[in-house]
């Protein structure tokens, strides 16, 4: 991180080239959420950095519960602030690397703002994932994290 900027209600970290093509070019990271009472949830997660926020679409990947009834939703209304962890593991730890980002979600759906973050981050998600052709409905919610703290180690510029 190298210092932030406004813009709207999201505040803009400025974010070092090389840390913002290591979390662009990653395809999973681990989000970490924690309901009212600080209870820890971690699960790995798609998503697509615009340059300035982390999106991850509520899908249709198997799972045991859909949508808003997902442990990861119902934390993050109950608890906005969040975690996301993006790594690379080599069996030579001279080469290991991580970005953790701390920041705070917030879902988005076609209800907000005419709907048009959500069909951008929805389509910035279909370009990185030819997957969600079959596995993501038209104008699905949407988490958002805005960050506000990025930390990394082992990269270089």
């Amino acid at each position: 991180m190298e210092g932030a900027v406004g813009e709207g209600d999201i505040t803009v970290l400025k974010i070092a080239p090389e840390v913002a093509e290591f979390i662009a070019s990653h395809r999973i990271a681990r989000l970490a959420t924690a309901d009212a009472a600080g209870v820890p949830h971690a699960v790995p997660i798609c998503y697509v950095f615009d340059g300035i926020c982390i999106y991850s679409a509520l899908d249709l990947k198997p799972k045991r519960v859909q949508g808003r009834a997902l442990k990861r939703v119902r934390n993050i209304l109950e608890n906005p602030n969040v975690a996301l962890i993006i790594d690379d593991y080599s069996e030579d730890w001279n080469e290991l690397a991580y970005v953790l980002i701390q920041g705070s979600a917030h879902l988005v759906d076609a209800l907000v703002d005419q709907g048009e973050e959500q069909r951008r981050a929805e389509a910035l998600l279909r370009e990185k994932y030819p997957q969600y052709e079959a596995l993501l409905e038209p104008g699905c919610t949407v988490i958002r994290i805005a960050p506000s703290n990025v930390v990394s180690w082992g990269l270089t510029p």
